[in-house]
């Protein structure tokens, strides 16, 4: 017959997905041949070694997610991947589940968990989320073990991107996570990432046209998603120089799929003939090794130069194409126009509403 559990215990398995272990059963009260019998008669069933199931059907993500947790044992946590997916950056699930258990610990020992990628961590009570369940690391942490084991820089900061882009925490709090590490991988990259993220490049695209094209030649800072007003509403350009009336848009496939592409020539002309902003458009290939971006900066140097008080300089490779122009000591100082609209204080010039991902 049906086991009919307490009021305490139907309580914890709606926490849990259903999902008990043969520990908690037993706290419950019930058996080990009462679970027996459950088992046999099809009611529950196993999920994992003294992890089981009290339903019938296909379990749910959660629920093969909490049966990983309680089989790696009482202080083990989703990290990496899977707690990447459970905060928002990824989009499903992914083959296999990652736990992260204390240093000492060997949840392993009866026997491998099918389907489970264990790490070990000497810190785990501080990157361990403090509420959220099942049971995960912070967001913070995850970016950070995600980062540590990335192939390519790109990789790495592609997660810095996912997790400020989405507004699951900000760059503050991933740097004060990393400075709690006495050893970190990418170290000065990441706080140089993480200081062009805060400032709105959020994408790879973004990051490699500032630190590429308009840092190395001393071009203008532009203003990052600058928002500005339309008769629909606002739009968001990618890189604004106000002061030149001239807007650089990065064409990443994801934001600008050759079949939407009508609507990035629609925008151009609107900017154009609402705001006299002319359009630069700057695809993967213009920012993909350091040889396109100095011939992209070279473009840009001459459209902002012939827009306004001339402006470039050539990078530290022998052969960039950038020529001093003559590098001007401010900005120009140009009414501003009744179109641009600042975000509002605060705002973090990038992660703001309304911005479209990359």
């Amino acid at each position: 017959m049906p086991v009919d559990f307490s009021k305490e215990c139907r309580e914890l398995l709606r926490e849990q997905d259903g999902v008990l272990s043969i520990a908690q059963a037993g706290e419950a009260g019930t058996s080990a041949e009462s679970v027996r019998n459950q088992l046999r008669y099809g009611r529950w069933q196993r999920l994992q070694r003294g992890v089981y199931g009290t339903f019938t059907g296909s379990p749910t993500r959660l629920a093969d997610l909490w049966a990983a947790v309680m089989r790696a044992g009482p202080d083990a946590v989703l990290s990496h991947q899977t707690a990447a997916e459970l905060h928002g950056l990824l989009s499903g699930p992914g083959p296999v589940i990652h736990l992260t258990v204390p240093h000492g610990s060997n949840p392993a020992r009866h026997g491998p968990i099918p389907g489970v990628v264990i790490h070990r961590s000497r810190s785990i009570a501080r990157t361990r989320h403090p509420a959220l369940i099942p049971p995960r690391t912070r967001v913070e942490d995850t970016v950070l073990d995600l980062i540590d084991g990335s192939q390519t820089f790109d990789e790495a900061y592609d997660w810095i991107c996912r997790a400020i882009g989405r507004r699951r925490t900000t760059a503050e709090r991933i740097r004060a996570a990393m400075d709690a590490r006495p050893r970190f991988r990418w170290r000065r990259d990441i706080e140089l990432a993480l200081s062009d993220a805060s400032g709105g490049a959020l994408s790879l695209l973004e990051l490699r046209y500032v630190r590429g094209v308009e840092r190395p030649h001393r071009l203008p800072v532009a203003r990052r998603q600058a928002r500005i007003a339309s008769h629909g509403g606002s739009r968001y350009l990618d890189n604004l120089y106000e002061d030149y009336l001239l807007c650089v848009e990065l064409d990443g496939t994801a934001a600008h799929p050759a079949d939407e592409q009508w609507r990035d020539k629609r925008r151009d002309r609107a900017n154009l003939t609402d705001a006299q902003i002319a359009t630069m458009r700057v695809g993967f290939l213009d920012l993909h090794d350091q040889h396109h971006r100095c011939a992209t900066a070279a473009e840009v140097a001459k459209a902002l130069s012939g827009r306004g008080p001339r402006v470039g300089h050539p990078c530290a490779r022998p052969d960039c194409p950038v020529r001093l122009l003559g590098v001007v000591s401010g900005a120009i100082r140009r009414k501003r126009h009744p179109i641009f609209a600042r975000a509002p204080a605060g705002g973090g010039g990038g992660a703001g509403e309304g911005r479209r991902a990359r």
